[in-house]
């Protein structure tokens, strides 16, 4: 029989269509990482042909136009870093998919900051810093430091995984430009008392308030004997109370102060919140239709209450967060343009819209990479839990929207994710309803000792993760001197260059 000779190489043709083959991956992957920095590109453009359209016969549109692309840059960075305020707990606990939490999120940011920005934009582009001891010309530029200062800051901390404060960086930036161009004297140190005060009380305010929710949760439905039973009972009401709270607030933001009494604003919203509990019943008594005694259909019957405060929260960081891109940009517009045009109290449409669009492309093109972070890797989020914070999280925003602080949405949705973990740990040793339903469930399934059979395993799933903790607070604590610190370097080049 003839030998056969082996064949110990490829084939020439083989190896070079192996070489082609490689080359196009490579290519794939390469122009997929590029996909949404250029996407984010022509944003940027449409956003200073936008601002160029009702500016362009303006003193200083130049200045205004070029203020714009930095200030959709800044909100695409806020989006990029912020939306896993929004949805991270929601997609962590598996209630919705990454693209359906991307969507509701970016329809609610615009709505939110449409609708119930103002408030807040007006404390950043005019109360932090008081225009009339900034000589003429510098507002403007002191202005377009902060913006530009505050976007390279976040724009480095999502790069790095790290969900710092827009608002720290945004505040802190305005404060360094502005000591950098006159002095300490324009500060109005008495705001930026009380907005510190509320950058330490709302994460607390978020995180018992996350606990509380919890509390109430663990108590009357998880802890129950019949867990199906007791959800068919409470879960409406749970949507109720959202609804009803909901609908005050934007009645608060749309009417015009004074037109309704607070009674008839209460009355509203308990209407509303009566409406809701009926018609959320059959809903949720339908949902519960077959399920087991089991938490796994807890977390069915939470799936929708979670998603509705995930939408709320979007609403809520839109109305609160927007001011960080476009709080600077409406200051430089009064600065630059006639005030009796403009308006000395809010910012145009066009202005909010800018920063609205800019956040919601953020979030849908860069945002992804942090909810894991929050929604994950912090503690181990189940619906229950992630609603407790997404609703503690809207609620604390919402108020403080209402009084225009610029608080920090991802200070307050961390503190409500720690708080919601460190009450399980405490609620895990020292409950005794945890304990008394424990041992019945122990006599009922004849167990000598109602243990976790994997100590280890269940110190892992219920302990915060406190590595993550120090990391997001060294971040935290950097943000405002750094931010400040870039401001003021970047304003005394652009001074130096164009002034």
């Amino acid at each position: 029989m003839p030998s056969r000779t082996p064949v110990l190489t490829k084939r020439t043709l083989d190896k070079d269509l192996d070489k082609i083959t490689h080359a196009e991956d490579a290519a794939k992957f390469v122009s997929r990482k590029l996909v949404a920095p250029g996407l984010g590109l022509i944003f940027l453009g449409l956003a200073m042909l936008f601002a160029g359209v009702y500016v362009f016969d303006r003193p200083g549109a130049v200045l205004i136009i070029a203020a714009a692309a930095l200030g959709a840059y800044m909100a695409m960075n806020i989006g990029a870093n912020d939306v896993t305020n929004n949805v991270g707990a929601a997609v962590g606990a598996r209630a919705m998919t990454m693209a359906q939490a991307l969507v509701i999120a970016a329809i609610f940011e615009v709505l939110g900051a449409t609708i119930a920005g103002g408030a807040v934009v007006r404390t950043i582009s005019s109360s932090i810093v008081d225009a009339v001891q900034v000589p003429e010309g510098r507002l403007a530029w002191i202005m377009m430091a902060a913006l530009m200062a505050a976007a390279l800051w976040i724009n480095l901390a999502t790069w790095l995984n790290a969900p710092v404060s827009t608002t720290h960086a945004i505040v802190g930036a305005v404060i360094g430009a502005g000591i950098a161009a006159v002095g300490p004297q324009p500060v109005n140190w008495q705001v930026m008392i009380e907005i510190s005060s509320s950058w330490m009380t709302s994460p607390l305010i978020g995180g018992v308030i996350a606990a509380g929710l919890l509390f109430l949760v663990k108590t009357f439905i998880i802890y129950q004997d019949d867990k199906v039973a007791a959800a068919r009972r409470w879960v409406p009401v749970l949507i109720a109370m959202m609804a009803g709270g909901f609908t005050a607030y934007m009645v608060l933001q749309l009417v015009s102060p004074g037109r309704f009494s607070a009674l008839t604003i209460l009355a509203l919203g308990l209407l509303v919140c009566f409406v809701a509990w009926i018609a959320a019943m059959p809903i949720v008594a339908r949902q519960s239709q077959g399920l087991e005694n089991r938490n796994s259909s807890l977390r069915v019957l939470f799936k929708f209450p979670l998603i509705g405060s995930a939408a709320l929260l979007s609403f809520a960081h839109g109305a609160n967060d927007v001011s960080n891109a476009i709080g600077p940009l409406s200051a430089i517009v009064r600065a630059t343009s006639d005030l009796s045009v403009i308006g000395e109290s809010s910012a145009p449409l066009w202005v909010m819209l800018i920063g609205a669009l800019g956040i919601s492309v953020g979030l849908l093109l860069f945002g992804p990479r942090l909810i894991h972070l929050v929604g994950e890797q912090i503690t181990k989020l189940n619906p229950m839990r992630a609603y407790c914070v997404a609703l503690s999280t809207a609620f604390t925003v919402i108020v403080a929207s209402w009084f225009g602080l610029p608080v920090s949405t991802t200070h307050i949705a961390v503190g409500a994710v720690f708080g919601v973990g460190f009450f399980r740990e405490w609620y895990t040793r020292n409950s005794k309803r945890r304990i008394q339903y424990m041992h019945r469930k122990a006599e009922a399934w004849a167990i000598d000792e109602p243990e976790d059979p994997n100590v280890h395993e269940a110190r892992r799933r219920y302990l915060v993760r406190r590595s993550h903790f120090m990391t997001i607070v060294a971040a935290w604590i950097i943000t405002v001197p750094a931010s400040g610190a870039l401001a003021a370097l970047l304003y005394w080049v652009m001074f130096a260059l164009f002034v």
